[in-house]
């Protein structure tokens, strides 16, 4: 009797789940989604599913998050819901892709983030003069700063951009005395997200570009410390 009644109970689950299934596929809908940069790619609830088009497949009850997705453009996030008070999804439809703005303001570069030595063969006083002069005509704010250390650090500066935020700082340290010899890190940093607070440090991860305003510091400061 025991038998039979579980044999039953799977019977039951199978013919239930059928049902659920076969239903979700009846009433499924489909879109033709295509984007304006033929190599996006297209994600389907974060599966890659092609590039500058792809069939959304919408089950019955369901709802899909597409996003669209290119270097040098903004990511667009597209959600079709196949629900019974949910206006029904299109049979088409188009993703027009727009420049992502904190792109298109820096350069990739490989200085970002790391030490940078810079070697003079001037005094310590005139060295220390001038790296304080041309790292302040980049940034307002010097929030630490010690000649006898030989130890500069700016405040972060932060530029907020339509899907980002970007923080930027940059840190001396002496590295040497003989031959006199500087470690000048330019410190670029993203969110990917809009408005995020410079304190909230959780948030921010090192980023392999750089604002272009802060593109020249590197070659001014290599070439002023010697001449």
């Amino acid at each position: 009797m025991k038998r039979n009644f579980t044999l039953l109970s799977l019977v039951l689950v199978f013919v239930l789940s059928t049902a659920f299934s076969v239903d979700a596929f009846a009433g499924k809908k489909k879109v033709k989604l295509s984007a304006s940069e033929v190599d996006a790619e297209i994600y389907i609830d974060g599966k890659v599913m092609g590039k500058g088009q792809a069939d959304v497949l919408i089950l019955n009850n369901s709802c899909v998050t597409v996003k669209v997705v290119k270097v040098g453009y903004l990511e667009e996030t597209i959600t079709f819901c196949n629900k019974k008070h949910s206006a029904a999804p299109p049979k088409t439809y188009y993703v027009e892709m727009n420049r992502d703005d904190a792109y298109d303001a820096s350069i990739q570069t490989d200085i970002a983030n790391i030490d940078i030595e810079l070697k003079t063969t001037k005094s310590e006083e005139d060295a220390w003069k001038l790296i304080s002069m041309i790292i302040t005509s980049y940034f307002d704010v010097i929030e630490v700063t010690d000649r006898e250390t030989g130890y500069l650090r700016t405040s972060w500066v932060i530029q907020t951009f339509k899907q980002n935020t970007i923080r930027t700082r940059m840190i001396v340290k002496l590295g040497d005395t003989d031959p006199l010899t500087y470690k000048i890190k330019l410190v670029s940093e993203e969110s990917r997200n809009p408005g995020t607070s410079v304190k909230s440090d959780e948030l921010y991860r090192e980023w392999d570009r750089v604002l272009r305003k802060y593109g020249n510091v590197f070659e001014e400061l290599q070439s002023r410390m010697n001449k």
